[in-house]
């Protein structure tokens, strides 16, 4: 089984909190900020309405230019600032930012020709500076509890990853070695082949819960899986496949379908005195991956056979996948046409 042991994501509580907002969504972000800003403060200084068009347009070109100009010298440098403190990097990038205000006002007022010593023009540059020094430390403290909350749900994720590792239920484990003890002695081919999936379903459990994985590989270790129950259950188990032009290469947290997988077994398949099925559908459109796995459920007449699950898998996944996506995914779980359907949703290409 392919390994996708490069990805090892970064400790977030462990790095500066500024390289967080070196992305596209963050940059949109702060310029319609900017431009709202503009607004306000031109709403709050103007007399009558007459003016409103001009003055806003001078806003907005210097609030804009101070703050493209300032993301941009703060992702040029982010290297620097990511080898100090959270505290360090922000006096730092809250300095920098108020040094690039200056020098902007100072332009504006050489290019409207006013004298920089008089009342006027000191009065522009202690209100520029001021408003630059509340408004960057403001938004300096929003991306400050931004990488907070994301340590937390990395955190979070990792404690739910080692729960994910201790849950492969041992009657799993005692049941697959007395399948493949069976297929010594009757098949001593197909029994190397089962031991080679049970051992790729263990290298993932017990992989570091930081690795990252892709879609490829996790449908793999789901097929794995599904053979050594295909082998224990026989006819009772069938799998149809249903996947078109998937991306494989697409990342997502390690261990996300293995679990969902499992529950169909053990709640819809085990609990059915009869053949059950278990669709596994795969469908990438509109930069969107949606896998939805159905399985049949017992019959009326086997209901007491039923087992209650806790939803511990269905709920670490989702919330795995929230922490990874971002809060971009989504798994939704339901009955449809009497069978059981988790459905998982995630973007592919993602840029956090």
């Amino acid at each position: 089984m392919r390994q996708a042991e490069t990805g090892i994501v970064n400790d977030s509580r462990k790095r500066s909190f500024l390289p967080d907002f070196c992305s596209i969504r963050m940059v949109f972000a702060l310029v319609i900020g900017a431009e709202l800003l503009a607004i306000l403060l031109t709403l709050a200084g103007v007399e009558s309405l007459q003016g409103f068009s001009t003055e806003l347009s001078m806003r907005s070109l210097m609030i804009q230019w101070v703050a493209l100009v300032g993301i941009s010298s703060l992702c040029l440098v982010r290297n620097r600032l990511a080898r100090l403190s959270s505290a360090q990097a922000g006096a730092a990038a809250w300095l920098l930012i108020l040094c690039i205000s200056l020098v902007t006002a100072l332009t504006a007022l050489w290019l409207l020709r006013e004298p920089f010593y008089s009342s006027r023009s000191v009065a522009f540059l202690v209100e520029s500076l001021g408003i630059s020094a509340i408004v960057t430390a403001l938004f300096l403290r929003y991306i400050y509890m931004q990488h907070l909350w994301r340590g937390q749900v990395e955190a979070e994720s990792e404690a739910r990853f080692q729960a994910l590792q201790s849950r492969i239920r041992p009657h799993f484990l005692f049941n697959s070695m007395n399948t493949i003890a069976n297929l010594t002695r009757a098949d001593p081919k197909l029994a190397e082949e089962v031991v080679q999936d049970l051992s790729d379903l263990f290298r993932a459990s017990l992989s570091d819960s930081r690795r990252r994985s892709t879609l490829g590989d996790e449908l793999e270790l789901v097929r794995g899986y599904l053979r050594i129950e295909g082998q224990r259950l026989g006819e009772r188990l069938q799998v149809v496949w249903d996947l078109e032009a998937l991306p494989e290469q697409a990342e997502l947290p390690a261990l996300i379908l293995q679990p969902l997988l499992e529950n169909a077994v053990y709640h819809g398949i085990e609990t059915s005195s009869g053949p059950g099925t278990i669709h596994v559908t795969g469908r990438y459109r509109r930069n969107k991956v949606n896998i939805s796995i159905r399985n049949t459920l017992p019959p009326a007449e086997s209901a007491g056979l039923r087992r209650e699950g806790n939803a511990m898998a269905v709920e670490n996944t989702r919330q795995r996948l929230q922490g990874f996506f971002q809060g971009e995914s989504q798994l939704t779980i339901g009955e449809v046409d009497g069978e059981y359907q988790v459905r998982v949703v995630f973007p592919y290409p993602w840029s956090p």
